[in-house]
C-alpha cells in the first residue's frame, strides 16, 4: 500500500506521543483562558478599587480583544509561513511577559496599553494551536482530540476563578498578584519551542522532507512499542472540494468562510459579553465580591462536562450537528439566565449556558482547520477568529447602554439571538467527520 505520510498519521492509534502533543498544547491552552478569564475579576475588583467608570472598565475589557483580533489574523498568517510550533511559542511569550508586566501597572492607560499586547500572543496563539492539534490527531478521533484540547480552557478558567475568588479579593492589590501569575506561560514558551514538534504538512510544504519522515516514524514506532496496531484502511474520504485551493475566498471554499466568520463573530459576541461581565453585574446586583466571585466559579466549573460531551457527540453525531445543537441550546440557556432574578435560578441558568457554550467552543475549534487544506489552514483559521475578535471587542463596550435601557433581560435577549443565528450558519457548514484533511 502506497501511503503518503499524511495517510501515515491518519491511521496511526493513538499513542503516549499524542497525548503529549495534546497535554503540551492543552496547558498553553489552559494559561491562555487563565488569563482571559482573569480580566473578568480584575474589572469587578478595579470598579471598587479605583472607582472606575462603566465606560472605563468596559474599554479594559475589549482592548485585549483588540490585540487578539490582530494576533488572530497574523499568527495564522505567520503559522502558514514559519511554522505552527514557531508561533506558538513566541505567543506565549509575548502575552506571558505582557500580562506579567500589567501587574506593576500604575495607572489605567497602562493597564490598557499591556492588555493590547497581551491580546496579540492570545489571539495568536488560539488557532495555531488547534491547527497543529488537527493535522497530528489520526483520522477517527481527530474532531475528538480538538475538543479535548479545547477542554483544557475550561480548566484555566477554572483556575482564573479560583485566583478571582481567593487572591483578587484577598487585598487592595489581590489583582496585582493574580496577574503576576501569568509570567508562568513565558517559562513554558520554551518547554512548547523544544519539546513539541512541527506540523509535517507544514513541513512538506517547505520541502523539509527529512524532518517530517522523521517525525511521522517517531509517530509510527511509539504505536508499535506499545503494541498498538496501526489501521491498514486505505484512505478515500477526503474533502476533494478544498483541496488545492490557494484562498479562503476561492469559489470552493467561499460559502464555508462566510458561514464559519458568522459563528465565530456571533459566539465571540455573546460569550464575552457574557462571561467578561458576569462577575460585575453580580456586584451590581447586590452581591458582595466575595459572593460574585463564588457564583462565577460555580458556573465556570460546569464547563468541563459541556466539553466532556461535545467530545463524546463530535465523532458520534458529526461536527456540524454537535456544534449547532450545543449553539442552540446556548441561545435557550442566554433567554433563561436574562429571566433569571433569585440565587438559584441564576446559577442553573448560569451553569447550563456554561454547558452549552463552551461545548460550542470545542466543536467550532474542531470544524474549522477541517474546512481548509493544508496550504491555507492556518489562515483560514486564523481569519476567522480574528473577524470573531471584533465581536468580542465590541462586546464588553454594548454591556452597560444595553443594561441601562432594557435591563438584563434585553442584554440576554440580544445574547440569546446571536447564539441562534450562529446554529443556523452551522448547519451550512459542511460535515468533515471522517475526512481526511485536504491537502
Amino acid at each position: 500500500m502506497n501511503l503518503t505520510r499524511n495517510d501515515r498519521l491518519d491511521r496511526l492509534p493513538v499513542t503516549s506521543k499524542h497525548k503529549k502533543l495534546l497535554g503540551g498544547s492543552g496547558i498553553g491552552w489552559a494559561l491562555d483562558a487563565m488569563d482571559v478569564g482573569l480580566i473578568s475579576f480584575v474589572m469587578a475588583a478595579l470598579a471598587t478599587h479605583w472607582g472606575l467608570t462603566p465606560t472605563q472598565t468596559s474599554w479594559l475589557g475589549s482592548i485585549g480583544f483588540v490585540g487578539m483580533a490582530i494576533g488572530a489574523t497574523f499568527g495564522g498568517l505567520l503559522a502558514d509561513k514559519i511554522g505552527r510550533r514557531q508561533v506558538f511559542a513566541l505567543s506565549l511569550l509575548v502575552y506571558g511577559v505582557a500580562t506579567g508586566a500589567s501587574a506593576l501597572s500604575v495607572s489605567l492607560v497602562m493597564l490598557m496599553a499591556l492588555r493590547f499586547v497581551v491580546g496579540l500572543g492570545l489571539g495568536a496563539e488560539l488557532p495555531v494551536a488547534s491547527t497543529l492539534i488537527s493535522e497530528f490527531s489520526p483520522r477517527k478521533v481527530r474532531g475528538r482530540m480538538v475538543v479535548l484540547l479545547e477542554a483544557f480552557w475550561a480548566l484555566g478558567w477554572i483556575l482564573a476563578a479560583i485566583i478571582g475568588a481567593f487572591v483578587v479579593t484577598s487585598s487592595d492589590n489581590g489583582w496585582r498578584w493574580a496577574l503576576a501569575l501569568g509570567c508562568v506561560p513565558a517559562a513554558y514558551a520554551v518547554y512548547v519551542r523544544l519539546g513539541l514538534p512541527e506540523s509535517v504538512r507544514f513541513l512538506e510544504r517547505k520541502g523539509r522532507h527529512d524532518e517530517a519522515e522523521a517525525i511521522v516514524v517517531s509517530f509510527e514506532e511509539a504505536a508499535r512499542a506499545e503494541g498498538k496496531e496501526l489501521d491498514d484502511a486505505p484512505v478515500v474520504n477526503r474533502d476533494e472540494e478544498a483541496t488545492g485551493s490557494v484562498s479562503i475566498w476561492s469559489a470552493a471554499l467561499r460559502k464555508r468562510t462566510i458561514a464559519l466568520w458568522i459563528v465565530w463573530f456571533c459566539i465571540n459576541l455573546s460569550y464575552y459579553g457574557a462571561f467578561i461581565w458576569i462577575p460585575s453585574l453580580l456586584v451590581a446586583d447586590g452581591f458582595t465580591l466575595v459572593r460574585s466571585f463564588q457564583f462565577t466559579l460555580i458556573i465556570t466549573l460546569a464547563q468541563l462536562p459541556g466539553y466532556a460531551t461535545a467530545a463524546w457527540l463530535i465523532e458520534k453525531w458529526g461536527r456540524r450537528s454537535t456544534l449547532a445543537t450545543f449553539l442552540a441550546g446556548s441561545a435557550v440557556s442566554a433567554a433563561l439566565y436574562g429571566l433569571a432574578d433569585v440565587e438559584w435560578q441564576i446559577l442553573v441558568a448560569g451553569c447550563l449556558l456554561s454547558f452549552f457554550n463552551l461545548g460550542a467552543w470545542g466543536a467550532l475549534y474542531a470544524i474549522g482547520p477541517e474546512l481548509y487544506p493544508t496550504n491555507v489552514r492556518g489562515t483560514g483559521t486564523g481569519a476567522a477568529a480574528g473577524f470573531g475578535r471584533i465581536a468580542s471587542i465590541i462586546a464588553p463596550l454594548i454591556v452597560p447602554p444595553i443594561i441601562a435601557l432594557g435591563g438584563h433581560i434585553a442584554l440576554f435577549a440580544l445574547f440569546a439571538s446571536a447564539f441562534a443565528i450562529a446554529a443556523i450558519a452551522a448547519f451550512t457548514l459542511p460535515e468533515q467527520k471522517g475526512k481526511a484533511l485536504a491537502d
